[in-house]
């Protein structure tokens, strides 16, 4: 059940996403006077709609885009002096500028999108990824300031049994207690100083145990509602060396684990939700744009890599791009994990916030259909303009958008296969949590 309402709170989240992208790009529009005949949800046959204004607004039964249709977006041939050009693209530009053209009621011609100003494009065809940077940045916000990040504690979680090498699974006769245990530790104490100085992190403790020098020290802990002072002596022993960034363990060439010779007590901390102040936000909206813009654009190396893992050639890695069946899989198995209720809600908001970042910086690839595509247009139409008021010239013709259509139907054709291609990967070998 916990996966099936995992699966329903991601559907929920990208529908009222998709949604807010939409509006993002609407409401500009109708704002600077554009007709806007339809807003919808989805793509394929429409589930429900209905017509305020002049406006029609629905809900389509695939759940995996949307669109405004903002009348006037291609200007006609005799706008931009365009001449009939002979083939099977000369007559796709043709027909794209047609359709545009009637879109256009009589005496409505001023209320065309290409009549816009090139600033007032840009409002309008950012408005929909920039909707969606929002978004994330208020989920991470939630994430941030209202839920926390995990991080470690200064409440003991585990205490070892023995001293032994890291490549010793057990503990073998004669290897020493841990000082830890020694000491009586337990489960749940909470770590309140440690020879006089107070421990407020765990990097507190571990940067107090780290400058000892093997002597015992009083440590003060709180069990149960009472303060109790014990006794630690933390000895030498080689202990991994680990990732400041990631936590990980790091590994040397040959894949072995790293080790440094270090004071050592034998006790790991528990890990809770720690609230972090709201500085910390642009920062981490910072840190999620930039791994999304690496993997858009090393997406064709990414995508072979797919390939290789659907054919058997390789394992498909963690980090591996997915598709929306993959991410469903992903938030079923955060929401059916075995953790608190409260880490499983942090988590799904972070997913959300990282689809609202992909919609973000996917859209603003520089080609047609994406919004990135109109941005460039508007951009050439203004520089043109500059450029001949500078120079004393009459104002050039909008940019003719409905040539690029052709490469648009091109990305669009791509973009399907590279869906497919997800689809089938996320299928036959998936991505999980582990």
């Amino acid at each position: 059940m916990e996966y099936v309402i995992g699966l329903l709170v991601l559907l929920l989240g990208l529908l009222v996403s998709i949604a807010l992208h939409e509006v993002g790009h609407m409401v500009p529009a109708k704002r600077f006077g554009v007709r806007v005949s339809k807003y919808m949800v989805g793509f394929g046959p429409t589930l429900w709609s209905r017509t305020r204004g002049e406006t029609e607004y629905g809900l389509k039964a695939i759940p995996l885009g949307g669109y405004v249709r903002l009348i006037g977006m291609f200007p006609p041939a005799d706008v931009v002096g365009a001449q009939p050009r002979p083939g099977r693209i000369g007559e796709l530009v043709t027909a794209v500028r047609e359709q545009s053209a009637e879109e256009v009621l009589p005496g409505q011609e001023q209320r065309a999108f290409y009549r816009l100003s090139t600033p007032k494009k840009l409002v309008v065809m950012l408005g929909g990824p920039f909707m969606n940077l929002l978004i994330a940045a208020v989920l991470l916000l939630v994430v941030l300031v209202g839920i926390g990040l995990p991080a470690l504690s200064t409440t003991v979680g585990v205490v070892g049994d023995c001293v032994r090498p890291i490549t010793q699974e057990e503990c073998a006769p004669g290897d020493p207690p841990v000082p830890a245990a020694q000491a009586g530790l337990e489960p749940g104490d909470e770590l309140v100083s440690l020879d006089g100085a107070p421990v407020e992190s765990w990097a507190d403790f571990q940067a107090a145990v780290a400058a000892s020098d093997g002597s015992s020290v009083p440590l003060v802990v709180e069990r149960a509602g009472e303060r109790l002072t014990l006794e630690l002596a933390p000895v030498l022993a080689d202990r991994p060396v680990f990732d400041d960034e990631t936590g990980a363990m790091v590994l040397d060439e040959d894949g072995q684990v790293v080790t440094e010779e270090t004071r050592y007590v034998g006790l790991s901390p528990t890990r809770e939700l720690q609230p972090q102040p709201i500085s910390a936000v642009p920062g981490e909206v910072g840190r999620l744009f930039a791994g999304t813009a690496e993997v858009v654009l090393t997406l064709p190396a990414r995508l072979w890599d797919v390939v290789q893992a659907v054919v058997g050639v390789e394992e498909r890695d963690a980090s591996s791009v997915i598709g929306p069946v993959g991410v469903g899989r992903v938030a079923g198995e955060i929401a059916a994990a075995d953790v608190d209720l409260t880490w499983r809600v942090a988590s799904l908001l972070q997913v959300l916030a990282s689809l609202n970042m992909a919609l973000f910086v996917f859209n603003l690839i520089p080609l047609l259909p994406l919004d990135g595509g109109h941005v460039v247009g508007a951009l050439w139409e203004g520089g043109k303009r500059q450029v001949a008021r500078l120079r004393g010239l009459p104002r050039p013709a909008p940019a003719d958008v409905a040539r690029m259509m052709p490469l648009a139907y091109g990305v669009f054709a791509v973009l399907a296969l590279m869906g497919v291609l997800l689809l089938y990967a996320d299928l036959v070998a998936p991505v999980t949590l582990g």
